[in-house]
């Protein structure tokens, strides 16, 4: 592959167009919006000029319910070889596709499962797919030529391919990423009016829960209409959960024991339920879920001290798996959470220990 046409520059269609450009593929970038397109080629995900001829594949970056019609143009103007679009849902696309009777032996509907809770050409990074899954869904006359143009785009991006049945990749999706978009936008909501001195109280649980509240709502209007009943049918199991939690509650207030233990049995399930689903997430690269240490510092809020912890864990031999950092109300420091081996967790608490840091039991 040498050429690709990226259309439409929002987050996911820069991204894909500076991992290609970084990789020395040339790359043409079009959107509705100029600006946003100019923007990308300034930030090295292309240029803006037209290709002389078909590019090898073209990239459609556009809400799903844009796919068919901007499929149907680029295919009228010839813009290239092989075709695949990026959105997030891909019955809904697939099924204008077929209505507006257009060529799918050189299509194949695809989705990276990346992003960000900000969008818009300048959040693009050319690493936002690396490792992350990249879900492939074939027409059933989706031809090699196309498929291998696919599998090449995800390899260039750092991904890793998974071949699915279009309608299982939206009930997919609907569970790892529609309904907790919509979840974490519902406990956030609670926060709007809530009395200040409450929300100063937030912490790092509250943070992680409500991350992906911030994205934009315009963009996700897009992406639930065109998935809508499945993540609606999902939602309606959710809130029978939420109605047996609210009366299990209710139950630990009661007068009667045995009401208080048959509530306390309820909570205890949802969150036995909790875990098991929990323990269930893919971890690192993919591979199964793995228990790491917590090896947890105190750093103050300085320029390099994150760079001097890292440094100081490098010198002790110790890999670190994952991070979190949880910001100290009131106070210029925040408790650095190092997730490691577990038996690396005694050697690095003494080596950081020794260079002056503060490590918390």
């Amino acid at each position: 592959m040498r050429t690709v046409a990226v259309v439409g520059t929002g987050l996911i269609g820069t991204s894909a167009a500076l991992a290609l450009s970084a990789r020395g593929i040339t790359v043409h970038l079009e959107d509705a919006d100029h600006d946003a397109a100019r923007t990308a080629a300034a930030l090295g995900a292309g240029t803006v000029e037209p290709a002389e001829g078909p590019v090898d594949l073209a990239v459609i970056a556009v809400p799903p319910a844009l796919v068919g019609p901007v499929l149907a143009d680029c295919q009228q103007r010839g813009l290239a070889r092989c075709y695949t679009d990026v959105a997030s849902v891909k019955s809904g696309p697939r099924a204008d596709i077929a209505a507006l009777g257009l060529d799918t032996t050189h299509y194949i509907g695809s989705h990276p499962m990346a992003g960000r809770e900000i969008s818009g050409p300048l959040a693009g990074r050319a690493d936002l797919f690396e490792g992350r899954p990249w879900v492939l869904t074939p027409t059933p006359d989706t031809d090699t030529d196309t498929l291998n143009a696919a599998l090449e785009l995800v390899a260039l991006c750092g991904a890793v391919p998974v071949v699915m049945d279009a309608a299982a990749h939206d009930r997919a999706v609907a569970l790892v990423s529609h309904t907790p978009q919509l979840v974490s936008s519902l406990v956030a909501a609670r926060l709007e009016h809530a009395e200040e001195t409450a929300v100063r109280l937030s912490g790092q649980g509250v943070r992680d829960v409500t991350r992906i509240a911030a994205s934009d709502p315009r963009m996700w209007i897009d992406i639930l209409s065109a998935n809508a009943g499945v993540v609606a049918d999902i939602l309606e199991d959710v809130a029978a959960d939420l109605g047996e939690t609210v009366a299990a509650l209710r139950s630990l207030q009661a007068a009667d024991e045995a009401k208080r233990r048959e509530g306390a049995q309820g909570i205890t399930e949802v969150m036995r339920r909790g875990n098991a689903g929990q323990a269930r997430i893919p971890g690192k690269h993919g591979a199964p879920p793995t228990r790491y240490a917590t090896v947890a510092v105190l750093i103050g809020d300085q320029p390099g001290e994150l760079a001097r912890l890292f440094a100081d864990a490098g010198r002790a031999g110790v890999n670190i798996e994952d991070i979190a950092i949880e910001h100290s109300t009131g106070q210029q420091a925040g408790l650095v959470q190092l997730s490691v081996a577990p038996s690396a967790a005694t050697g690095l608490t003494a080596a950081l220990r020794e260079r002056g840091w503060s490590v918390r039991d």
